[in-house]
């Protein structure tokens, strides 16, 4: 290791110390280990432009470790790439470019957001899955557009989370040879020496996941990390999985390789002493010698050059091959919403009963003519949640321009990688499978929402009408834990029509992802007329009118249960109540619509209002009120045929009549 390159190693440590002691929290311990094989990776083998921190052939560096997002933040600084000294002074602080963990896209030079353990990891295989399928689509002879690397920086907790290995298990299978893990094994974790909890080989289980693996016994030795790093680039078959031993809180005397440097501020004492074992000669916090700076900017200067080279290269491309640029303006413009808007084939649909899920297929299977770069797929669920790209080919080693991806079942990793595909840049993703398996998705479709992904999630089997396999198969509770989150669309549509106005919102989204909530059992159309579409697209709308000028009540339904609901007003009717229906296929539409419009369709003045669907009805209260009440479930369902489950739990014309009379 040069002196300068000590130094610049060094600077990246006491930055990060700094910057939490001033804050006075953080993780000091994995950016005083981990600086060299980071410092290693940015400066001679990670390829980006600080004047173009978007450009598409860039390689990704995810920091799936991030509690040590001070250590990113001083790359980013030192590298020239967005943040200023002052920036890293406000780490942790409120409106700061450098929050606690790193946050995507609000950070600059920032890929990812992270912080729970193993999801950067999901998340670095999406953005290899996605470079592998634009190269085989995009690349020709001589004219490597698509050619970069994702780098992810991991530590002991990653490797102990589920996730990774449903994601290491995956992307071995897939043989994703531009994915490279760099793991800080440092033995530490909170509550102490990783052997009281995790004892692998992790070698040799990353060997036989598919993994080239190297491992790097002194984690300051840059010449070691650097071998080890080209090694991994020159792997062409396997993904690569390098083991850099480190030690955690290195250079700080007291601390040092102990679960106290993880998680709180080092104090001023040892600041001290750390300056002191790393001969860093500036007292004062926050200051780095010119010399450092001048370093980082000499090791940037090649990365431009090959920035300048590839852009006269894909200059040269898009002249050769005009239609290969014309097909990535697709890709990166999606041109065609007003098109599908006036389609009148994407608006229509036989007048005969069908599973939702099966009128979601249909949908997706037009959209692909509109969006070549439409891929994703199912965890192992594929012919049940009707997701298949029909004609798109299988996503494999041998054929990475397939869009059907076959995730296994491996829910957790499939919403991870999604959102590494969306955040890639020029894909349009889909995932899938039954509603109630939703549960072990939260985390990651938390981060699609946090990151303003607009990934596509299709849950099918959305109620008790799952039927003969029970209640650990039957959704209740999830269509509420969905509408909870921020920035997350759900849509449970009633019908066809509905369903496709689902799938418009949905694909032409920009900055949220959707949940479409779809059934097994068939449901009849309540009609097929396209006109209906700008109605669903306002969230609410009345689709069954009163006869009165003032109705008696509102009944508001979702999914299969507004069918029901019609006809439950067609019998309230008969005794003399006349009732209007309302379709709520998505809350969070309604929410978004003017005041006047929401009056319009549940006047305030209307208190007697029921809610029907065959889910919890946490949430509901909202539109319900104090005078109204609910149709919902509050148990866990049963087991037995769909159509026994919806009478036996109420959810008949006649039980809808019957509770709404109770409001009366």
């Amino acid at each position: 290791m040069s002196n300068i390159e000590e130094k610049t190693v060094n600077a990246l440590r006491i930055l990060a110390a700094d910057a939490i002691e001033k804050a006075k929290s953080g993780h000091p311990g994995l950016p005083l280990g981990a600086a060299p094989m980071a410092y290693e990776l940015w400066a001679h083998h990670l390829k980006f432009s600080p004047k173009d921190l978007k450009w598409i052939n860039r390689d990704r560096f995810i920091l799936s470790a991030g509690h040590g997002s001070a250590l990113l933040y001083g790359l980013i600084h030192l590298f020239d790439c967005g943040l200023t000294i002052e920036d890293i002074k406000n780490f942790r602080q409120l409106g700061s470019k450098t929050p606690g963990h790193p946050e995507y896209p609000y950070t600059p030079a920032v890929e990812a957001t992270t912080g729970p353990l193993g999801a950067g990891i999901g998340m670095a295989v999406g953005m290899a899955v996605a470079q592998a399928h634009l190269a085989k689509i995009f690349n020709k002879p001589g004219y490597s557009v698509f050619d970069n690397y994702t780098y992810v920086l991991a530590g002991d907790g990653c490797m102990m989370e589920g996730i990774s290995t449903e994601a290491f298990s995956l992307a071995g299978t897939l043989g994703l040879s531009k994915l490279i893990v760099l793991y800080d094994c440092n033995k530490i974790s909170i509550e102490g020496s990783t052997d009281i909890t995790f004892r692998e080989n992790i070698e040799k289980k990353m060997e036989a996941l598919g993994f080239q693996t190297q491992i790097v016994e002194d984690g300051n030795n840059l010449e070691e990390i650097g071998k080890a790093i080209q090694k991994a680039k020159d792997e062409k078959e396997k993904p690569s999985f390098i083991i850099v031993k480190t030690q955690i809180g290195y250079g700080c005397p007291a601390k040092q390789g102990k679960a106290c440097s993880h998680g709180e501020p080092l104090g001023a004492e040892n600041i001290e002493a750390l300056r002191k074992t790393l001969n860093w000669a500036q007292k004062e916090p926050f200051v780095v010698d010119k010399d450092v700076y001048e370093n980082c900017k000499n090791l940037t200067q090649k990365n431009e050059k090959l920035k300048e080279q590839w852009t006269e290269m894909f200059n040269e491309y898009c002249t050769k091959y005009p239609e290969m640029k014309k097909l990535w303006d697709v890709y990166c413009e999606n041109p065609y919403e007003e098109k599908i808007w006036e389609d009148k084939n994407f608006w229509t649909f036989e007048n005969k009963s069908a599973a939702t899920r099966t009128n979601s297929g249909e949908m997706i299977n037009r959209l692909k003519e509109y969006y070549p770069n439409l891929i994703g797929g199912s965890a192992d669920l594929g012919p049940s949640n009707k997701s298949e790209i029909k004609g798109g080919d299988d996503f494999s080693k041998d054929t990475p321009e397939g869009k059907n991806i076959h995730y296994g079942v491996r829910e957790q990793a499939m919403a991870a990688i999604a959102n590494g595909i969306a955040l890639y840049g020029g894909l349009k993703t889909l995932v899938a499978t039954f509603f109630v398996f939703s549960d072990y998705m939260k985390p990651m479709m938390r981060l699609s929402a946090l990151m303003k992904l607009p990934v596509v999630y299709i849950f099918t089997h959305d109620s008790i009408g799952v039927g003969e396999d029970g209640p650990t198969h039957e959704p209740v509770e999830q269509l509420a834990m969905l509408r909870s989150t921020p920035n997350f669309t759900v849509i449970r549509p009633a019908d066809a029509i509905e369903t496709a106005a689902a799938w418009y919102h949905a694909i032409t989204s920009k900055k949220t992802p959707t949940a479409l909530v779809l059934t097994r059992q068939n449901v009849e159309q309540t009609d097929v007329e396209a006109k209906r579409k700008d109605k669903v697209l306002k969230g609410a709308y009345i689709i069954s009118k009163e006869t009165k000028d003032t109705p008696d009540g509102i009944i508001i339904a979702t999914g299969s249960e507004v069918l029901p609901s019609i006809k439950a007003q067609q019998l309230l009717k008969e005794e003399n109540i006349d009732v209007r229906v309302v379709s709520m296929p998505s809350m969070e539409i309604f929410e978004q619509q003017p005041d006047e419009y929401k009056e319009s369709i549940l006047p305030k003045a209307i208190r007697k209002r029921l809610a029907v669907e065959a889910l919890s009805g946490f949430g509901w209260e909202r539109y319900t009120g104090i005078d109204g009440a609910t149709l919902t479930m509050d148990s866990f369902g049963a087991s037995a045929p769909a159509k026994v489950l919806f009478e036996k739990f109420g959810f008949t014309p006649e039980n809808i009549a019957k509770k709404f009379k109770t409001l009366l």
